[in-house]
């Protein structure tokens, strides 16, 4: 039914302003079905010392407030991770900030981290029922000490997370990126750890990367976090570039989501594969809009794959096919596990552009 709904809907929600159809697509999910969908169990995975029913999540951005976590589990979601989630709530940036480039199956945002806060995020998270969710913290825009902000997010949510992940990759609020060199970093995943020691209950701790970034900075983001022990990398979001032929709105500030990101993105996993050396899974996020751009992301280093901007254009039967096109996989010998990383070494070589 969630299906058939999906494809009906989504003619006119494209007609929809996309933030207007974003919202609308969130009230529509409050009444959505619960429960947990029965999956191939060929494709559990076990990662950060969690066990997902299957590898397909849904990226930080959609779910910003925790309101319709259930719900995206019950599409078929192996896990949802909520957020960008500030301390304090924040507005982001003037609308209009989110555009969709069509022809290229891609979004440019600039959202700005746009939500409601800790504190609502968290008496919604209290309400829910089963399943892995992860929750996406970051930093105020007009923070004066960003480290304390993902501090505090690690002692809100300790309770009610499944995994936390760390943003200091969104292009959107001034200055964030910067968190990603070695010094900044470093002292962000400090007080991190410090705040998780300090719960009861202590949850896995991800870095979540720009694409962007240089081999030296890359090199940098993996030192200090195997350094600190950290628990994974999601790898990645969105990015600042802009590769040639994009229809017109690509021309807006803000960061680029969706087909074009996939190359870009898987190359950056793919290195950072390579470097991490079996230390601690990886999440493939940026471009996957079907199995094959899904498997390939295994292939390049992901033990976990998430999803969002391919959503918008393709609905929830996105969902069934990749998840179809992994279960095919494993049918014709390729186990998911042993496909990890098994060409991240072609992956990783210079793009050719």
């Amino acid at each position: 039914m969630m299906r058939m709904l999906g494809a009906m809907a989504r003619p006119w929600l494209m007609r929809l302003d996309p933030e207007t159809a974003h919202r609308a697509t969130i009230n529509v999910l409050r009444f959505g079905p619960r429960g947990r969908p029965t999956t191939d169990p060929r494709l559990a995975t076990a990662a950060f010392g969690l066990t997902f029913p299957n590898p397909l999540g849904l990226a930080a951005g959609f779910d910003k407030n925790a309101e319709v976590p259930d719900a995206l589990l019950a599409a078929g979601f192996g896990f949802v991770e909520i957020g960008t989630l500030t301390p304090r709530p924040q507005r982001g940036n003037e609308r209009p900030r989110l555009f969709r480039l069509a022809p290229d199956g891609a979004i440019v945002n600039r959202l700005g981290f746009n939500n409601e806060g800790y504190d609502v995020a968290h008496a919604r998270l209290a309400r829910r029922g089963a399943g892995i969710i992860g929750v996406n913290v970051g930093a105020n825009k007009d923070s004066t000490d960003r480290a304390a902000d993902y501090a505090a997010g690690i002692r809100v949510f300790s309770d009610v997370a499944s995994y936390f992940t760390i943003n200091v990759s969104s292009p959107n609020t001034p200055g964030l990126r910067d968190l990603q060199q070695r010094v900044a970093l470093a002292e962000v995943l400090a007080r991190v750890l410090d705040a998780r020691a300090s719960r009861a209950v202590q949850r896995p701790i991800l870095v979540k990367i720009a694409p962007d970034v240089d081999e030296a900075t890359l090199d940098d983001i993996v030192d200090v976090a195997r350094a600190h022990g950290i628990d994974g990398m999601i790898i990645s979001n969105t990015t600042i570039s802009r590769p040639p032929g994009l229809s017109e709105n690509a021309r807006e500030p803000g960061g680029l989501s969706g087909r074009p990101l996939f190359a870009l993105s898987t190359r950056m996993l793919a290195r950072a594969y390579l470097r991490v050396e079996g230390a601690f899974p990886l999440i493939g996020c940026g471009g996957v809009d079907g199995p094959e751009a899904a498997f390939a992301k295994i292939e390049a280093g992901a033990s976990l794959l998430q999803v969002y901007t391919a959503l918008i254009y393709r609905g929830p039967r996105l969902i069934d096919d990749i998840l179809a096109g992994l279960s095919a996989r494993v049918s014709r010998g390729a186990p998911l596990a042993a496909s990890i990383g098994a060409k991240a070494v072609d992956w990783s070589a210079p793009d050719p552009l």
